[in-house]
């Protein structure tokens, strides 16, 4: 995003938060709602409390969109965890990637709750993610593709599996290239590939620790997660 837009969307952000300040001012000013006998400071400060923590959470909420990228169904953001962030960059972080992050050149982080089709991903159906040759991310430590229900918890299966990995063994096709099988059911023939996935919805998260170049300037692409015909 460039600095242009950042100064767009910044003026977007500061002329919402101007109007809903104006909505209130004229409401308890002009409306003849200031001067009532009823208004006490109790009241008053909760009033704003309330308008405050409305105004910080949907400007964070219309920051994290902005902020957002979303390519293939994954959803990650840039800059997580540097020191010189902001408060409000690092309440729009929180709001997709709460918890603990680390700076990119540590870590990145994608998730999905879609496949490639924008559609909700749910254990009723089989799901497949392809990496082409030399497609799996790029990293100088290793990276993890993590399952879990739509509340991000853990469901067991019948192999004690929540996640694969450059380190669980993953078979790859005689090309070169690596198929990882998400679904309930174990796929045949293709055990040492499969992330037992909920009967449920449930959602995916990909980390690369000590990305590659192409994965830090934005240029690298996660496959998506496509449904098996």
């Amino acid at each position: 995003m460039t600095n242009a837009m950042s100064r767009t969307y910044t003026f977007y952000l500061a002329a919402l938060d101007g109007a809903i300040c104006v909505f209130f001012i004229t409401h308890a000013f002009f409306l003849g709602h200031f001067f009532v006998h009823s208004r006490t400071v109790r009241l008053d400060v909760m009033q704003g409390f309330l308008i405050g923590v409305g105004l910080a959470f949907v400007t964070a909420q219309a920051y994290a969109g902005i902020k957002a990228r979303k390519v293939n169904g994954w959803i990650t953001m840039f800059g997580l965890g540097v020191p010189g962030n902001g408060m409000l960059l690092q309440a729009a972080h929180a709001q997709y990637f709460p918890g603990p992050v680390n700076v990119p050149e540590e870590a990145m982080y994608w998730w999905a709750n879609v496949d490639g089709a924008g559609h909700t991903l749910n254990g009723e159906h089989d799901y497949m993610m392809h990496f082409p040759p030399g497609g799996l991310p790029r990293n100088d430590a290793f990276w993890s593709l993590t399952i879990g229900d739509a509340k991000n918890r853990f469901v067991a299966n019948p192999i004690n599996r929540y996640s694969v990995s450059d380190r669980s063994g993953l078979v790859p096709n005689a090309d070169g290239s690596v198929d990882i099988y998400i679904q309930n059911t174990a796929p045949a023939g293709h055990e040492s590939n499969w992330l037992p996935a909920p009967a449920g919805k449930f959602i995916l998260w990909l980390r690369v620790y000590v990305p590659g170049a192409a994965i830090l300037d934005g240029t690298y692409k996660v496959p998506s997660v496509a449904q098996a015909r």
